[in-house]
């Protein structure tokens, strides 16, 4: 996969050199292949990159396209409903009460609390 995405970034400079041949002395051919390309390669654009490089935090405009949060650290992450029992060494949880008759629950976290504080 890496070699392909190798590849077409090294295919897509060659392409981008014909431009030149035309007389038109414009950058622009040449930045979208590179854009693409670094989409195609990260699923981010450059201007992600350097979004990303500033924040500190895994950002991408392909992610918000898609529905997701711009920044994945700013994503809210879903809590499970967890169930814990006492048994002879450290605690057990599971995703459903009391699964193999256990009596000592020592805590419940329902669905959709925020982490302990």
């Amino acid at each position: 996969m890496v070699v392909m995405r190798c590849a077409l970034l090294i295919g897509a400079l060659f392409l981008g050199a014909c431009s030149a041949v035309s007389g038109a002395q414009s950058i622009a051919p040449q930045a979208a292949l590179l854009e693409g390309a670094t989409v195609i390669g990260t699923d981010k654009t450059i201007g992600d990159h350097v979004v990303s490089f500033a924040t500190g935090k895994n950002c991408s405009t392909v992610r918000r396209h898609l529905g997701r949060t711009y920044c994945e650290e700013d994503e809210v992450g879903r809590i499970d409903e967890v169930y814990c029992y006492q048994t002879l060494g450290r605690p057990t949880c599971y995703a459903i009460p009391s699964p193999n008759g256990e009596t000592n629950r020592i805590g419940h976290t329902p669905p959709g609390a925020g982490p302990p504080r």
